[in-house]
């Protein structure tokens, strides 16, 4: 982020001559914004576009062309190249540096207590991510369980982080298996999803049982790392005794919760590899897009994967970051799925 050669910052600050607009803490620019788009910083410095909602296809690559001219123009002022990669291929943790932004500091501290891997989601780690619209509650249930069934799928059509340290792990995406031992109270494949009384309560249910991080008051973060926003909404939360929530803490509390497939007022579809933009970006969308937005598409996928177990389902969700195309379902394998959807 600092120091004595141009990094994150100057990065951060030479964005703005193209009509992004600074976003700070504590005095220090830690993300951009401009119109209904932003660029956010992922803990170790990974660089995030969240697009503007748009139409088509199309559209979504104009924007990531747009994205990937400004940086062509800045790499050589400021000495940086840029890398589509779901891990960080080449360096130690240790080596990698943090962002200055505080929810980073409580989640740090949080995060090894809940699995071995979470310091090497949030340092290493960097995904592709497409959000489609539902219509009505059913239609969300349905696609919601398509979505989260088809997750593994999509997983190894986008495999794109084999190496750390400058090695071969021995997966195909090392991204996904460390998503495994982050922290299972707050990602993963949800079981729940699939059963009778699937709904927005439902899932708000899951969500209120999720242990916090952290409540913002007056400009900056209170920790309630591992408090429970039920608590919250009684005035119970040990954090602030007395206090009720605001709409906003329950919106910020849902940002902390990383299943494979996040529902917010829209669903969030998180399966896949950071790759090569102008390509993969247009490519996930267009995959989602058929088979989420067309009726007899969606129709036939829940076909297919409704008699799906729970353990094939945990199969599936297991093996493909280490076995990609070859990860079995049934008496073939995930290829099979793979060229049917």
């Amino acid at each position: 982020y600092d120091g004595s050669q141009p990094g994150i910052r100057a990065l951060l600050e030479s964005l703005t001559r193209f009509g992004w607009q600074s976003v700070e803490e504590n005095g220090l620019p830690i993300a951009l914004h401009r119109d209904a788009s932003t660029i956010t910083l992922e803990p170790g410095g990974q660089v995030e576009l969240s697009g503007a909602p748009f139409l088509t296809v199309h559209q979504i690559h104009q924007e990531t062309k747009s994205w990937h001219d400004e940086l062509r123009v800045l790499s050589p002022e400021l000495g940086l190249s840029f890398l589509a990669i779901g891990h960080q291929p080449k360096h130690r943790r240790a080596q990698l540096p943090w962002m200055p932004k505080q929810r980073y500091e409580i989640m740090r501290t949080w995060m090894p207590r809940q699995g071995s891997l979470g310091l090497d989601m949030m340092q290493g780690t960097s995904s592709l991510q497409v959000t489609t619209d539902f219509a009505n509650e059913s239609d969300m249930v349905k696609k919601f369980r398509v979505a989260l069934a088809l997750q593994p799928v999509v997983t190894a059509l986008f495999a794109n982080s084999p190496f750390a340290k400058g090695k071969f792990t021995g997966y195909l995406s090392l991204r996904h298996h460390i998503w495994s031992d982050t922290d299972p109270q707050r990602s993963g494949c949800l079981p729940f999803v699939f059963e009778n009384g699937m709904g927005f309560e439902r899932y708000v249910d899951y969500a209120l049982d999720v242990p916090m991080y952290f409540v913002n008051r007056n400009g900056g973060l209170v920790d309630a790392s591992g408090q429970s926003f039920r608590d919250f909404l009684a005035g119970r939360l040990p954090a602030l005794p007395g206090q009720l929530p605001l709409l906003s803490d329950w919106v910020n509390h849902l940002t902390t919760v990383f299943p494979d497939v996040r529902l917010k007022r829209y669903l969030e579809m998180r399966g896949a590899d950071a790759g090569h933009a102008r390509t993969r970006v247009p490519a996930l969308a267009a995959l989602w897009a058929g088979v989420l937005y067309d009726s007899d598409s969606l129709d036939a996928a829940w076909e297919r994967v409704k008699t799906w177990t729970v353990e094939q389902r945990n199969m599936l969700q297991s093996g493909v970051a280490r076995y990609g195309f070859k990860t079995p379902l049934g008496e073939g394998t995930i290829t099979d799925v793979a060229r049917w959807m």
